[in-house]
């Protein structure tokens, strides 16, 4: 080990900062820095609340079937809407955990706000089985098709839903499903698409192998429908945030262009766990051995995604 020379062959200056050198050399001082064990921590990720427009009250809900959609599938769908409902049926207790459950926990930020609850229910229902605008899409298109069954001003939300022989833009490529509105008229509009045979991989996963990433084996589905379970996992994905965040100025985390929500916060989250090609742990059942979180009227079972929790800034889940 080298030493330093003697402070006598240097000027009082020099000798001074020398000494100073060895010394920090030879100590666990640490000067500009702080010590391993204190190093800054960022703060929790947080949805923050812009002001804006909430969806409060009574909101009805439209659909619009565009293309075939077999009465199975759309009894998969209406059931779902239903079972958000605090008492889906007067003489009917749903199991838990329950989809009205998970519906409580997007309450949370209506109360937050000072708003009042979100009643969701189930209004008209149409169907364009002929494809009356073509089976290929523009996205100006799908704000056409939700006027259909919602007139502007009506206060209500539509749902649009493709079959899975429709291309919308942007579909597969960039999203499966998004939601939107028109403040001019006060409308607000959900679109989400079959992507059974489109890309079942990206839009139905984990009930089909993901394109990228551990090839884990699929779950089962648990209304044995790769296409349609996975279009409710959209449809309440969006539904979340479309109640919170209908008009770009509600609750939301970066950039109004490109927001993360209450639920696409925690995307590929479904129950404890989780992490990126697992969904966590989910309950199966003993009959068809589909995986579920969540169960709504007529015992019917979904699989439904985690909430982003204002209060503990984590992912929670029912499960």
């Amino acid at each position: 080990m080298w030493k330093l020379m003697g402070s006598s062959q240097f000027s009082k200056p020099v000798a001074r900062l020398l000494v100073l050198l060895q010394f920090l050399l030879t100590s666990n001082v640490c000067i500009g820095a702080k010590k391993l064990t204190s190093l800054y921590q960022p703060p929790p990720m947080a949805l923050t609340y812009h002001g804006g427009t909430l969806l409060q009250g009574d909101l009805p809900v439209s659909i619009l079937w565009y293309g075939n959609f077999s009465p199975a599938q759309k009894s998969t769908v209406a059931d779902f809407l239903l079972s958000l409902k605090n008492n889906p049926h007067k003489n009917q207790k749903t199991a838990k955990p329950s989809v009205t459950q998970w519906w409580n926990s997007v309450e949370t930020y209506m109360k937050k706000a000072g708003q009042k609850p979100t009643h969701v229910f189930l209004s008209t229902q149409l169907s364009d089985h002929n494809c009356s605008l073509g089976k290929t899409l523009k996205k100006s298109q799908i704000s056409e098709l939700a006027h259909r069954v919602n007139s502007p001003n009506s206060g209500g939300l539509s749902l649009v839903l493709t079959a899975p022989d429709v291309a919308v833009e942007g579909f597969c490529m960039s999203n499966c499903g998004f939601h939107d509105s028109n403040r001019k008229s006060n409308s607000v509009f959900i679109w989400v698409g079959n992507s059974a045979t489109q890309c079942p991989g990206q839009c139905a996963w984990p009930f089909h192998q993901p394109i990228y990433g551990p090839q884990t084996p699929p779950l089962v589905a648990p209304n044995a429908d790769v296409g349609v379970d996975g279009m409710v996992v959209n449809i309440a994905t969006l539904l979340a945030g479309t109640v919170t965040n209908p008009f770009a100025n509600g609750y939301y985390l970066g950039l109004a262009e490109a927001p993360l929500e209450v639920a696409s916060a925690c995307t590929g989250v479904y129950g404890k766990g989780a992490y990126p090609g697992y969904a966590g742990e989910l309950l199966v059942d003993s009959s068809s051995g589909a995986s579920y979180n969540a169960v709504g009227v007529n015992g019917r079972k979904y699989l439904l995604p985690a909430l982003f929790d204002p209060f503990t800034s984590q992912c929670e889940t029912i499960v």
